[in-house]
Order: C-alpha cells, then sequence, then structure tokens
C-alpha cells in the first residue's frame, strides 16, 4: 500500500511540475503586457504643459531658448498654440507637431 501511495504522490509531482513551468512562462509573457498598459496613452509624447526644458530642448529645431520660451508661456490649451502665440515659427511645429501634446489641467 506505501508503495502505491509514494507511485502515486511522485506521479502526481511530475504531472504537476510542467504545469508550473507553463504558469511561470504564462506569467513571463504577461509582464511586458502589464507594463505597456502603464505607458501613456500618447506613446510618449511630450507634455507641453509639463514638460521640463530640458526635455524639449531634445525636440528637433527646440533648443535651449525655445525650450525656456514654451515653458514661460505654459499653459496651453492646444499644441498650436506655440505658433498662434509666436513662440515657435510654422516650419519647426511641422518637425514636432506628431512628438507633443498639451494636456489640459484640471
Amino acid at each position: 500500500m506505501k508503495s502505491l501511495l509514494s507511485a502515486l504522490v511522485v506521479t502526481i509531482a511530475f504531472l504537476a511540475s510542467p504545469l508550473q513551468a507553463a504558469d511561470k512562462d504564462a506569467k513571463v509573457s504577461v509582464k511586458p503586457a502589464a507594463e505597456a498598459k502603464k505607458a501613456p496613452a500618447e506613446s510618449g509624447k511630450i507634455d507641453l504643459n509639463t514638460a521640463s526644458a530640458e526635455e524639449l530642448d531634445k525636440l528637433p529645431g527646440i533648443g535651449e531658448a525655445r525650450a525656456k520660451a514654451i515653458v514661460k508661456g505654459r499653459p496651453y490649451k492646444a499644441k498650436d498654440d506655440l505658433v498662434e502665440r509666436k513662440i515657435i515659427p510654422q516650419g519647426v511645429y511641422d518637425k514636432i507637431k506628431d512628438r507633443v501634446i498639451a494636456k489640459h489641467g484640471k
């Protein structure tokens, strides 16, 4: 009887180990998806109303002086306020318009 019980325990342990391995693989594959959900909805766009001057300076056509002017001109209702308020020229705006947003503060 003991040998039958021992064989049963070993069999159950043997059959359960692939399930545990599959469960670990499933958990690993879920982590990147969960991290992707934490990413901003705008896929990494820079918010003109909250970005630092250093972040803005990295945009094409935006140097230190324009970055400071953008920060100074806050808040923005829309990203095209940059051109309407003559903070940057249209050509520079055309280069960055797909990389920036202007979220409205509450």
